[in-house]
């Protein structure tokens, strides 16, 4: 392996994913969750993410962000190279890109000396410990008083178990020869023999039945990237914000939202334990212990602004809030560590509903009188429960949304155009959120052709099939291959029928359609996007 990768994988490319958790949008609200002010609602902020592989979540927080400058790095030339052509294609000019590694990228020309956010998803538990203390010391010397740090990393004590895994799969793909996604799979065929057979660690280990399993489902550029690079360090919390006070740098909370209710993953029990510890960081080390923790999405800051109880009532009311799943009425089931999350059908369903129209702040939704006589505290524990879920995102306030619509229009229609080759992009950017929204190859096929023209489902259908034939691609029905082509337009045309009825409100909402604005008329809004 060649010495610039630093034992990192090179030879295969890392996926395309998009991640809540980078979103300003969500971080600022996780800071507010959890009581705390932020510096995210000041002009001419800045951005950095450290690791940013592919570059995919830069461009689209980028697209969706246009008053913020985005600064990301990676060490693969391949991944910045294709990071590039994205924001060309996009017209992005607030995002910028550097091939460098943790121990220079510090010295690169044009980069600010100060950021207001410093991301990393997915890389501190896979550099070496000299990696690490780079990072640390440019969070040290770049990040801005009263700015956040985002970081993820595998923990303690639930990776404890799949050490011995890891090994085993590393070892195996050393010893073979060929291309690494052939060793890949072979090592992972390997261990799931050793499984079969008995062998007493697995035995020992029940619970590394189902991972290993679905190990063998999981793309070569996943797995190469989560468990073959040559450093892999699972932490507890407590080393992690150690490292992290090196940089003057507090535990503010979880980004993720469901983490900050605690009865919905503690007995009674557990939470009066977790009440008896004074100390923040050994009290959220016990949780870790409580729950077993395997992956967690810390937010740090530098220097704490506690918010009062009236100035975080306002933060609520201030903060739009945007439906981003399909509801229709009926049922909707959250769940989180311990299960199925009990929730109360006339509590939610008049707030879905409203949002169903467009975004609105908490404080319109109380004046709509969708809460009816819920207390304060419930209201806010049931947004931040279908915040976590996936059901509602904070967003951004009306201030600049044209513009963001037609950067995010380009953008998607940028992500749209490679979806005619590939599935491998599956988020479009959001005007509205500011941040990411998952959508399929074959529903960006069907907004490429509602943007082309095509006015009906069976329009869409058409087009997609169009596209997908040439290239030799078929889909699939109940585990068979559809050969003909009218079996294949036949699952298109309920796919986009679906669409249309379940997606299609909601992408105009969110402001993902392809159209240009002057196409579109008024778009659908609440009294927020008013």
């Amino acid at each position: 392996m060649n010495d610039w990768t630093s034992g990192y994988v090179a030879d295969i490319d890392y996926t395309y994913d998009f991640f809540r958790e980078l979103t300003p949008s969500h971080l600022g609200f996780c800071a507010h969750s959890k009581g705390h002010d932020h510096a995210l609602d000041r002009p001419n902020l800045t951005y950095c993410e450290l690791g940013c592989g592919q570059g995919f979540s830069a461009n689209l927080l980028a697209a969706a962000n246009p008053h913020i400058q985005f600064h990301a790095m990676d060490f693969n030339p391949a991944h910045m190279a294709g990071a590039a052509n994205l924001a060309r294609d996009a017209e992005l000019d607030n995002v910028h890109f550097y091939e460098r590694s943790f121990d220079d990228f510090g010295d690169a020309p044009g980069l600010p000396q100060e950021f207001d956010v410093i991301a990393l998803h997915g890389v501190y538990s896979w550099v070496s410990k000299e990696h690490q203390q780079h990072i640390t010391n440019f969070i040290s010397q770049r990040l801005k008083s009263g700015g956040l740090v985002y970081l993820s990393y595998n923990a303690l004590p639930g990776w404890a178990p799949a050490l011995p895994l890891r090994r085993i799969l590393t070892n195996r793909a050393e010893q073979g020869s060929g291309p690494l996604s052939e060793r890949i799979a072979e090592a992972v065929e390997f261990a799931h023999q050793l499984e079969q057979n008995g062998a007493d660690y697995f035995t020992g280990n029940p619970a590394l039945t189902k991972p290993l399993s679905k190990m063998k489902s999981m793309p070569a550029s996943y797995l190469a990237h989560e468990y073959f690079n040559k450093d892999w360090t699972p932490f507890h919390f407590e080393d992690i914000a150690s490292d992290m006070s090196q940089a003057k740098l507090k535990f503010l909370g979880a980004a993720e939202p469901r983490d900050h209710v605690d009865d919905i993953s503690f007995s009674d029990e557990q939470q009066a334990l977790l009440k008896m510890e004074s100390d923040p960081v050994h009290r959220e080390s016990l949780r870790d212990i409580l729950l077993n923790e395997q992956f967690r999405t810390d937010l740090f800051v530098k220097g704490k602004l506690p918010m009062t109880e009236r100035g975080s009532v306002a933060a609520w009311f201030k903060t739009p809030l945007a439906l981003t799943r399909h509801y229709g009425g009926g049922t909707v089931k959250l769940s989180w560590r311990r299960g199925e999350i009990p929730m109360d059908q006339e509590q939610y369903g008049p707030v879905l509903t409203a949002l169903a129209q467009g975004p609105m702040t908490t404080r319109e939704l109380l004046e709509l009188g969708v809460f009816g006589q819920m207390p304060w505290g419930e209201i806010t524990r049931m947004l931040t429960l279908l915040i976590g879920d996936g059901y509602l995102a904070p967003s951004l306030s009306n201030e600049g949304l044209e513009d963001r619509r037609e950067r995010c229009r380009i953008f998607n229609a940028a992500v749209a155009k490679r979806s005619e080759e590939s599935e491998t992009l599956q988020f479009f950017a959001s005007p509205v959120t500011g941040g990411g929204i998952a959508l399929d190859r074959f529903e960006q096929l069907f907004l490429l052709a509602r943007s082309e023209g095509k006015e009906t489902p069976a329009d869409w259908a058409n087009l997609a099939w169009q596209i997908l034939a040439p290239q030799g691609q078929r889909l699939q029905k109940d585990g068979r291959v559809l050969e003909t082509a009218e079996e294949n337009l036949s699952v298109l045309r309920a796919r986009a029928n679906v669409f249309a009825a379940r997606r299609l409100p909601l992408c105009e909402t969110l402001g993902l359609t392809l159209e240009p604005t002057s196409a579109l008329g008024t778009p659908r809004q609440g009294k927020a996007a008013a």
